[in-house]
């Protein structure tokens, strides 16, 4: 039936929203919600991105930085839309009166609470352990001890972040949809039919997630922060600040070729963002499942992607339906 079972890239990714996934296929995009009365609602939109037009948007590196800013963007879109359908009737109706008289406000709101919470995560996971270390600092004289410890305190901070919020009950739904949505991809990355079954016996974690990202993020700014010796305080946390797009670049880099490679050493290298991923992501149950799939079926044709890349025949898909 199928030419080989190693993973192959499909080009799709997501992520969970409310009560739901949002799947992605270059720029076409679909958010399935479980709405209050049982009901999958599905939106098909489009997204470019920012400066989508643009060649050097491209570039290695740089493509990065882009790549995140429009996940920042449009996850707050989705995010927002999932929540619409949990909102009280007052509020979903004020809702509808914005939406109907084109008002340009929820683009700004949505900008305003993207660069907020760039800020936030630069705060916390950059200019915090830079403080704590500049602390002990006052008492260490080895400059590459407190490098180190910089670099520790980053770690924890951020390991410390996704406990906490993981403790969560609405978090942990949220992340059992994560969890439906690393099924649903690795299912058919694997060569295996987007059913129920196929994907509930396939991995939650995957080599291309959003945690292993950010964990990528942590790990590349300690070490590129440990090279940095400069004796002015006000320099080194400038050069922090400037430095962040280059790690998001890098970290980017790292992941997107995790994603496309499937060897011993991408193994290892990803090995530390799928271990955190068993707090980020839970075991889904049937009903989130087939959210996911609804997701993906709206903006990827999984069937014929089995055929061109595993071999797959079109009476085999009628053999699986019987």
């Amino acid at each position: 039936m199928a030419k080989k079972r190693q993973t192959q890239y499909s080009g799709i990714g997501g992520q969970a929203v409310l009560e739901g996934v949002m799947m992605k296929n270059q720029s076409k995009y679909a958010v399935a919600v479980r709405k209050p009365d049982g009901e999958i609602d599905i939106q098909v939109e489009e997204y470019k991105g920012v400066c989508a037009d643009k060649a050097f948007v491209k570039l290695p590196l740089i493509r990065g930085v882009f790549a995140f800013i429009d996940s920042l963007i449009l996850g707050m879109r989705v995010t927002m839309h999932s929540a619409s359908f949990y909102e009280d009737e007052e509020a979903a109706a004020q809702d509808t009166a914005k939406k109907a008289s084109g008002s340009k406000s929820e683009d700004i709101m949505m900008g305003i609470t993207v660069v907020l919470s760039v800020i936030i995560a630069v705060a916390l996971f950059m200019l915090l352990p830079f403080w704590l270390s500049d602390l002990l600092g006052k008492y260490i004289r080895n400059a590459s001890l407190v490098a180190i410890l910089e670099g520790v305190f980053r770690i924890l901070i951020f390991v410390g972040y996704i406990v906490a919020i993981s403790l969560m009950k609405d978090i942990r739904r949220l992340y059992m949809y994560h969890g439906a949505e690393h099924k649903c991809i690795n299912c058919i990355e694997r060569g295996r039919p987007l059913n129920v079954k196929d994907v509930m016996r396939s991995s939650r974690q995957h080599k291309r997630c959003g945690t292993s990202f950010l964990l990528f993020v942590v790990l590349v700014s300690v070490i590129v922060f440990f090279f940095i010796r400069v004796d002015n305080m006000a320099l080194k946390l400038v050069l922090r600040l400037l430095l962040v797009p280059v790690i998001a670049g890098i970290s980017y880099e790292l992941i997107r070729l995790a994603g496309r490679c499937d060897n011993i050493l991408i193994r290892i290298l990803s090995a530390p963002g799928m271990w955190m991923q068993r707090l980020t992501t839970k075991e889904p149950d049937e009903e989130m499942v087939k959210v996911a799939i609804a997701s993906v079926e709206a903006v990827f044709d999984w069937k014929a992607y089995l055929i061109e890349t595993f071999g797959y025949t079109n009476e085999a898909f009628e053999e699986e339906e019987l």
